[in-house]
């Protein structure tokens, strides 16, 4: 895998025309000047701040994820993502602001019908999905698990209902062990999880399972992801391991990130960004542990990703804490990022942004284990970013995709879309933008 990886870097950069030797550049681009060369976009998934406008739609009028935790933790230390400007956000309940944000802010509501990690990412980058995507609060109809079961020859399936991850290998984890048959749940999302002990089936095994999921759940069961749960038992205890491998639907090819690489620019995905747009727009990928080795990986990649898009999503947040309602761990948890975010501040150059958003809520103090229709943060910090710009509330997660489009050159070069704006989404780039 690290070769592939090493193996796409190098035609990344070819394809660019440029030869990294140090910091030392040689050759030029030849694809339009934007006015960043990188963009590093991190997503904290799950981290919302305040139920959206439709949240009684998604019976969550109430939610709030940040706001909740400093409601636990009013103390919490996160110095680097307020002196960008995040307590200065519109709406903003719980973080003290600060006098002068060192960078832009604002917060974005989605346009679109969902509150799921495939739906919130698709829109940052153009894709607006009008339509909620199947979801199953009875479980899958018996002819999906019948063609599951003949496909993959598993001796038959475990429970078929929505229930929490972690509760469910608990509970049957014993079972599933002795009859070899996969524990196949769900949740509020339109997810299709297949949880598997690695000692009975290898993540390898469990992958090919999952693939032939995919290939099944069409049409009208055209499900967001099929999702690989592995498990290991730890003393008398059933945990889920760091092999979780996502199977999206394959987005609408427009997007920021398919432009980007037709133009020659590189796309870089760390951690399940690759998972979620099912490898299209990804010019190099790596997977990681958790959101510590996502920021290793993030860090890392400024040494040899010389043009182009970090694309970074953190998920511990939401699967670790968000969906076990874990406020404390939450609360650690951004502090650790925030000490992390700090360090990468220091590491960018002067045509380099930071972009830090979430794409839904999952407020650890909610009813339920779901995920929270909710606004999400946005912000934008690098030595071109105008400091103190208050971006107000935009109307779709899109801003900030045709916002990087235009920064990263592509209002002015790209082959198969030269030029236009995205599907959705409102460029912002010229009130950020230092004269």
């Amino acid at each position: 895998m690290e070769k592939k990886h090493e193996n796409m870097r190098i035609l990344s950069i070819l394809a660019n025309r440029c030869i990294i030797l140090g910091k030392e550049k040689t050759g030029n681009m030849g694809k339009g000047d934007g006015n960043m060369r990188r963009v590093i976009w991190i997503v904290l998934d799950s981290v919302g701040m305040g139920e959206a406008p439709d949240a009684a739609d998604f019976d969550d009028v109430g939610c709030n994820t940040i706001g909740h935790i400093m409601e636990a933790y009013p103390d919490l230390k996160i110095p680097n993502m307020r002196r960008i400007g995040y307590g200065n956000i519109d709406g903003m309940q719980g973080v003290k602001p600060v006098e002068k944000p060192e960078g832009a802010f604002g917060r974005l509501k989605e346009m679109s019908a969902g509150k799921d990690t495939t739906i919130g990412h698709w829109e940052m980058v153009g894709i607006y999905t009008p339509k909620r995507l199947p979801v199953y609060p009875d479980g899958f109809p018996q002819e999906i698990i019948d063609e599951y079961v003949r496909r993959t020859g598993v001796p038959g399936i475990l429970y078929n209902g929505v229930a929490s991850g972690t509760a469910i290998i608990n509970e049957l984890g014993e079972e599933h062990r002795r009859t070899r048959k996969p524990i196949i749940y769900t949740s509020a999302d339109s997810v299709f999880q297949i949880a598997c002990d690695e000692s009975i089936y290898p993540p390898e095994e469990l992958y090919r399972q999952c693939r032939i999921a995919r290939e099944i759940l069409t049409g009208d069961h055209n499900v967001a992801r099929v999702i690989a749960r592995p498990f290991v038992k730890e003393g008398d205890t059933f945990v889920r391991t760091a092999n979780r491998r996502d199977f999206s639907r394959k987005p609408e090819p427009d997007n920021l990130l398919t432009r980007l690489v037709e133009a020659g620019q590189t796309v870089y995905a760390v951690g399940k960004i690759e998972d979620i747009f099912d490898g299209e727009g990804i010019t190099e990928a790596i997977h990681t542990k958790d959101n510590m080795d996502g920021m290793d990986r993030t860090a890392a990649a400024l040494g040899f990703v010389d043009r182009g898009l970090i694309f970074t999503n953190l998920v511990e947040f939401d699967s670790a804490w968000g969906h076990r309602r874990d406020v404390k761990g939450y609360a650690e948890g951004l502090e650790a990022f925030d000490r992390r975010l700090g360090e990468l501040m220091a590491l960018i150059g002067p045509e380099d942004m930071i972009l830090i958003t979430a794409d839904h809520g999952c407020d650890p103090s909610f009813k339920g284990t779901d995920h929270t229709r909710e606004y999400v943060p946005l912000l934008l910090y690098g030595a071109g970013i105008k400091p103190g710009v208050n971006l107000g509330t935009s109307e779709t997660f899109a801003d900030a995709g045709e916002t990087v489009r235009v920064l990263l050159g592509l209002n002015e070069c790209g082959k198969a879309y030269p030029a236009s704006p995205l599907p959705v989404g409102r460029d912002r780039s010229a009130d950020i933008i230092r004269e």
